[in-house]
């Protein structure tokens, strides 16, 4: 049996390996990978209509957390997390007695702002991001551009009003929060489709993973992916 013993390196060794460690680390664009800080964002946002408290970290596992007082609607908030790979954990209270709009609507503020805060200043992302979801009849498109330029386009025909209790009208009007929040560029469109259920599922899936492939590093992207320098 042959055993391998790491050999001692004197200090001259060793700061010449660990230069030529760096330098391998930076030709193939890993650096965040060993040097930036982790990419989370905790917002609260309590208005006369609801109380929300979200924590967002942008590279983690779908890990989920959440409680809105819609049960529907935290469904949907956990597909978009667990298939975007989004640790979230969402904590609200609004006027349920009402009906959901305020939560939804204002869950979808408050996630926007935390994307916002998460991606700092965008160096490096991948910017843009393109999905098509099936789920069983249907299918649905997502595409996303961390633009800066908040706003959505939603052509979503759901054939019904409510799913059990909730208004199925809420989830264009999340999208449209979310969207505007974040800074980002968002189109969803339904190709096909017969059940609401599968729709809006569809939907929140496919904006979760568009949104996860656009926030991911390029390595080959050095600083920010614009021709303006900014976003």
């Amino acid at each position: 049996m042959t055993i391998y013993k790491k050999q001692p390196r004197d200090l001259k060794a060793t700061s010449t390996a660990t230069a030529a460690e760096s330098a391998a680390r930076t030709s193939a664009g890993l650096d965040e990978l060993f040097s930036a800080s982790a990419r989370t964002a905790t917002v609260q946002r309590v208005t006369g209509e609801t109380d929300i408290t979200l924590t967002l970290t942008l590279d983690g596992t779908g890990s989920c957390d959440i409680n809105t007082g819609v049960p529907f609607f935290d469904h949907m908030l956990n597909a978009f997390g667990r298939h975007g790979l989004f640790d979230l954990k969402v904590e609200a209270l609004g006027d349920t007695e009402v009906d959901a709009h305020h939560t939804v609507e204002d869950t979808g503020i408050v996630l926007g702002r935390a994307f916002a805060q998460a991606l700092g200043d965008k160096a490096r992302i991948t910017r843009f991001a393109d999905v098509a979801i099936p789920m069983d009849e249907t299918l649905v498109m997502a595409a996303v551009d961390i633009s800066g330029r908040g706003q959505a386009y939603c052509d979503l025909p759901l054939p019904t009003e409510r799913v059990g209790t909730f208004d199925t009208e809420l989830a264009v009007e999340f999208f449209y929060a979310f969207a505007r929040d974040a800074g980002v560029t968002l189109h969803v469109r339904e190709l096909a489709g017969a059940n609401s259920h599968h729709i809006i599922e569809a939907a929140f899936k496919a904006v979760g993973r568009a949104m996860r492939h656009a926030c991911e590093y390029d390595a080959r992207v050095r600083g920010i992916p614009s021709t303006k320098g900014s976003l």
